[in-house]
């Protein structure tokens, strides 16, 4: 069965985004980018709710840039033709390789779980990710923890979560002091 993996840059104190919407302070330095290039070789379909969505669409056409360098024309050659579901009830199309749904998040997950496949379900924003978790489908946490502390904002974690066992199964510091933390959910 796929596993379905919720990863994400976060702050020291625990943040996506800072209290004023911005994640500047997630832009990844060339090693940092490079671990997301081969991580996301191992995904295949993201989840997320309409705010990623958002801002991931940039890579539906970053591949038109003629000044783009080799490792983002890398990711976008990844990105683009990898299978998306969006979760919103407020857009009414969704754009590249993605479908738009409005509800039944666990539905789709043992939907796509049941399907063949060896790549994960991967999830990404901190509201659908909540609603996994609730639901207790997430089976990895993968953490880019950020040298910087925001003082709120959106977090990763949601806050009303029930209490989840977890096993340290992979660490990584960067150079940038950047580091990666992924655990694995105890059932």
């Amino acid at each position: 069965m796929r596993s379905v993996t919720y990863s994400m840059g976060v702050s020291l104190d625990g943040y996506i985004v800072g209290p004023d919407g911005g994640f500047d302070w997630t832009d990844p330095d060339d090693e940092v980018f490079r671990f997301w290039i081969e991580d996301i070789r191992h995904v295949d379909v993201h989840l997320m709710g309409r705010k990623l969505y958002e801002t991931m669409l940039y890579w539906e056409t970053a591949d038109q840039d003629p000044t783009l360098d080799e490792a983002n024309r890398e990711w976008t050659a990844l990105w683009k033709p990898l299978p998306k579901v969006v979760f919103s009830t407020t857009l009414s199309e969704v754009q590249g390789n993605a479908r738009l749904l409005s509800g039944g998040l666990a539905e789709e997950i043992e939907r796509l779980r049941a399907e063949p496949g060896e790549g994960d379900i991967a999830i990404g924003g901190a509201t659908l990710a909540a609603g996994a978790a609730e639901a207790g489908l997430i089976d990895e946490y993968q953490v880019m923890v950020h040298p910087v502390l925001v003082g709120g904002g959106i977090p990763f974690f949601a806050r009303n979560e029930r209490r989840v066992d977890l096993e340290l199964v992979e660490t990584r510091t960067f150079p940038s002091k950047v580091v990666y933390l992924r655990y694995r959910v105890v059932r």
